[in-house]
């Protein structure tokens, strides 16, 4: 496996808990959405490039320096949100991110109370929602998932594991 392979695989298994029976149920990665600035920026790299040859050689340096610049923070954007991984298990749910350091946060579907799915308006048309997460808990580290595609399946997805799981009985009328 190369640098790059193990630069940009989050390596989810690692976190489930097999010997408890714990079973992705679903792996979120971001909506396509997150992609269009970094590659904007690659876009504007690649024409700074192309305008070196007819700029001034006492200033060429320039945009050279410019176009590294905005491609080396494309990559970083598009590796970060690559890496940012959220995970509906049978169990839980949990998001792992970071590049070089990664965060893992963690909540059992018993402390979900409430799932609220924001779709603004882009979100609707281009098929993107963001999750918001209340627990139990006062402070949590799984609050807010952006840019999750196809969010109505998502949700109900989470939906369907916390019914089955017995955490909450069906609904009396």
């Amino acid at each position: 496996m190369g640098i790059v392979a193990t630069l940009s695989d989050p390596k989810i298994r690692k976190h489930l808990l097999r010997e408890e029976g714990e079973v992705i149920v679903d792996e979120v990665l971001h909506h396509w959405v997150v992609y269009v600035l970094p590659v904007l920026e690659v876009t504007a790299a690649v024409l700074l490039l192309l305008w070196v040859p007819f700029a001034d050689i006492s200033f060429a340096w320039l945009p050279l320096v410019v176009a590294a610049a905005l491609a080396c923070h494309a990559g970083w954007k598009a590796l970060a949100a690559h890496r940012d991984r959220f995970v509906i298990t049978n169990m839980r749910v949990f998001r792992v991110h970071g590049v070089l350091s990664q965060q893992h946060a963690t909540m059992p579907l018993s402390r979900i109370l409430d799932i609220t799915v924001v779709k603004p308006l882009h979100g609707r048309i281009l098929g993107f929602g963001h999750f918001v997460f209340e627990s139990a808990a006062q402070e949590q580290g799984l609050r807010d998932i952006r840019y999750v595609g196809r969010p109505d399946e998502r949700d109900l997805s989470i939906q369907r594991v916390v019914q089955r799981s017995g955490l909450r009985g069906p609904k009396v009328n």
